[in-house]
């Protein structure tokens, strides 16, 4: 799906850097941002913060029937990120064959391209994970 030039621009700052949020009421972390505490709702004081980039595998598939746009990056492994400071994202395993990852195994950040739309066309970069 082909993106505006705009709204891609409005995601750089989520898209480039994990962004998310920790609350100093119930000492919790969540990603991505969150403008209320899911646990302590209105009595929760959220604060930006921005990950280290740094987590375990939780849990991890690998895709052979991708959604459009990403049929040229088959066969990829997907992955349920515990980072460090507590919260779960998914994000692409890179530089490793479904065969080298492991439940368990330390990931870090990388910054690579998400996806293009054609030859002359936008380019999405954002981050995915590598072993670590």
């Amino acid at each position: 799906m082909k993106e505006s030039i705009p709204l891609t621009w409005r995601r750089i700052p989520e898209r480039y850097r994990l962004l998310g949020v920790h609350c100093d009421t119930c000492n919790k972390s969540y990603f991505p941002k969150r403008t209320i505490c899911p646990q302590c709702r209105r009595k929760g004081k959220l604060n930006e913060v921005k990950f280290a980039g740094k987590g375990k595998i939780y849990s991890f598939t690998e895709v052979s029937a991708p959604p459009e746009g990403f049929e040229d990056q088959i066969p990829y492994v997907l992955a349920i990120i515990e980072l460090v400071e507590g919260p779960k994202l998914t994000a692409q395993i890179v530089d490793a064959q479904k065969e080298d990852v492991k439940i368990g195994s330390k990931v870090e950040m990388v910054f690579r391209v998400i996806q293009k739309d054609d030859p002359e066309g936008l380019i999405h970069y954002g981050f995915k994970f590598k072993l670590a």
